[in-house]
């Protein structure tokens, strides 16, 4: 098995110096440089929680914000478990109960597409996931992966190469619909174009 490439962001110098020193002592993983970083790679990332100034950082620069992360923390609350997930934290690791063995199997498991939560933790997300469902979704008539049924419907269509008029006549809708329902889903989901839309909608399992 190839080493993991991983990179480290930490609250101080120090504290990086340290992670890193020992990440680079370990035959599972490889450090590089942050700014080498591809959506394949881990970052770790420690602090005391996730400061708005922390998040910013993580959001602002694109490399950063596509790598998944351990979050290696001192505290970690209820109200931190959704914007932790918006930043693509895939393991949470609280440090006064976390062995080095522990980190570097979280970094391993997060290149395996598998994420590392404190049971309370999970059942906090899994809480906040319902509610978002329950109170902001299902009002809008809006699934799981964010689409109306009518938006599934044009993109289904749109997947087996049906241009706007036949989608039109095939839903018997006009053709200012059919173009205002892709022009809302692209918009609101922040897709590029038809055929990222319809990459969308695969990936989500909805087509």
């Amino acid at each position: 098995m190839e080493p993991v490439r991983v990179a480290v962001l930490a609250v101080d110098s120090i504290m990086e110096a340290g992670l890193t020193s020992f990440l680079r002592g370990r035959e599972e993983v490889t450090v590089v440089d942050r700014t080498g970083l591809s959506g394949r790679d881990v970052l770790v990332v420690q602090a005391s929680h996730l400061t708005p100034r922390l998040i910013a950082q993580l959001r602002s620069d694109p490399v950063l914000e596509a790598a998944p992360k351990v979050l290696l923390a001192d505290q970690f609350q209820e109200t931190d478990v959704l914007t932790a997930v918006e930043c693509r934290v895939a393991s949470v690791l609280l440090r006064a109960h976390t062995t080095s063995d522990q980190l570097v199997a979280s970094v391993v498991a997060v290149t395996g597409g598998r994420a590392m939560l404190p049971a309370e933790m999970l059942g906090q997300l899994l809480d906040k996931v319902r509610w978002l469902q329950r109170e902001v979704m299902e009002p809008r008539g809006l699934g799981a992966a964010g689409l109306t049924a009518r938006e599934v419907d044009v993109l289904r269509l749109m997947a087996e190469g049906r241009d706007t008029a036949e989608i039109a006549d095939e839903l018997c809708y006009s053709v200012r619909t059919v173009k205002n329902v892709i022009y809302a889903l692209t918009t609101r989901l922040n897709l590029r174009n038809r055929p990222h839309a319809v990459a969308y909608a695969m990936r989500a399992g909805v087509i």
